[in-house]
């Protein structure tokens, strides 16, 4: 089967009584891979709701993420506060398979118009934290000569400079592979400088990499160490 038979057989299958199902992903854009998944997001209209699977359907990894519209609408709520949405984006750029009373069409309406505009914006507390964390893995890779340490060290210092450089760009976040993406339009040739970076690391060579971490920092005010301060819950 191809993706969008799969889709439809796993759904009906699964819960043919579904008022409308997505398909998003890989598979539906031109970087699909060989072991991309289906990524089905299926609408209902009570239980067994919400609730997500993972399994095997016609030699394809299927996930489902199953909700009914109430619980859509809490599940986007939620992830806009961490500015990252993998349900929002789901059904904003996947395909619309069915649709029987229009929930599909108006939460693809919805999705489409929060993706457009973009996740709120960072708090200036949280930039904080972030160039805390960031400083605090600075000094750890300039001061350390141990190689097991100083892969796992510079591997965090990249992930969490490509979040920071997301996040005071106002730009969407995400797991996995997503924030290599959404670097590529948000800051070009980040991605491609951090990798050099961590390669150089590897290599004995620190400098490349804590070059590009400071000029990200650089622009949400530069290192943090001295003064910084947090209240520790009650």
């Amino acid at each position: 089967m191809d993706a969008i038979e799969a889709t439809r057989a796993v759904v009906d299958e699964h819960h043919p009584e579904a008022r409308a199902a997505f398909l998003g992903g890989s598979v539906v854009t031109g970087r699909r891979t060989a072991t991309s998944d289906l990524d089905i997001v299926v609408l209902l209209h009570g239980t067994p709701a919400p609730y997500r699977a993972s399994l095997q359907y016609a030699g394809w990894p299927v996930e489902m993420f199953v909700h009914t519209e109430a619980t859509w609408h809490a599940y986007v709520e939620r992830e806009l506060l961490k500015r990252r949405s993998p349900l929002l984006w789901m059904c904003a750029d996947g395909l619309l398979l069915f649709d029987i009373d229009g929930l599909g069409a108006r939460l693809a309406a919805q999705a489409r118009k929060l993706t457009a505009a973009g996740p709120p914006p960072v708090s200036a507390e949280e930039i904080d934290d972030r160039r805390y964390a960031i400083t605090d893995l600075l000094d750890d890779l300039l001061g350390s000569d141990d190689r097991s340490e100083r892969l796992f060290i510079a591997t965090e210092l990249g992930r969490r400079t490509g979040e920071l450089a997301l996040a005071i760009s106002g730009s969407w976040g995400g797991g996995g592979k997503w924030p290599a993406r959404r670097l590529e339009t948000t800051a070009p040739g980040l991605g491609t400088r951090l990798h050099h970076g961590l390669q150089e690391v590897l290599g004995g060579r620190a400098e490349p990499l804590v070059t590009v971490v400071d000029e990200v920092l650089g622009q949400a005010g530069g290192r943090l160490w001295v003064g910084y301060k947090r209240a520790g819950a009650p």
